[in-house]
């Protein structure tokens, strides 16, 4: 794993660690902000790891409010057995306490178990979704998340987001580099 994924994923579940220490009402939201800074970072560096995480800490923030309070311990715990073993490099462990993290919450509760698959879809739709809007592909962004073309098209299309558009650069501008580029005087 390269060291700029493994500091951002460190960071990803440090601060999911401190939005879950005391379970408050403003957690719900602080996941999803959470889970939206993680997607920059899938843009920027395209790793499956990444995906993978934040994922994770969207289906968290779908399921957070119906977990009772053994279910929504046991998270923590996992959670933090991941940071620490990706603190000290073992990536093994690591990789064990996501997987842990994943069937916790499929098992977390019969109601969140029926709709796990259809959050986890979401997710990687939505963030799909997500890439595009930072400059990717659908292409890439399907990729990266798992997904066909078509699934992301379906979801990308109804979204105004991807249609609108400011321009940073002013167009007379962005019309005199054109020309600088082609020759024309």
């Amino acid at each position: 794993m390269k060291e700029a994924i493994r500091t951002e994923i460190l960071y990803d579940l440090q601060q999911a660690l401190k939005i879950l220490k005391a379970r408050e009402a403003a957690d719900v939201e602080a996941l999803k902000t959470l889970s939206d800074h993680s997607i920059e970072d899938i843009a920027i560096q395209k790793d499956l790891e990444l995906v993978s995480v934040a994922v994770l800490v969207y289906s968290l923030y779908k399921i957070a409010p119906a977990l009772n309070d053994s279910d929504y311990q046991a998270i923590w715990n996992e959670l933090h057995n991941a940071y620490h073993a990706l603190s000290q490099y073992d990536l093994g462990r690591y990789n064990r306490s996501i997987r842990n993290l994943y069937d916790l919450v499929k098992k977390s509760n019969a109601k969140v178990q029926e709709h796990l698959q259809d959050v986890m879809q979401a997710a990687r739709i939505k963030k799909g979704a997500s890439l595009v809007q930072r400059g990717l592909s659908i292409g890439q962004a399907a990729g990266i998340m798992g997904l066909s073309n078509w699934e992301l098209q379906q979801y990308a299309g109804k979204t105004v987001a991807l249609t609108q558009h400011d321009e940073k650069i002013p167009a007379d501008k962005r019309v005199k580099v054109a020309l600088t580029l082609f020759g024309v005087k």
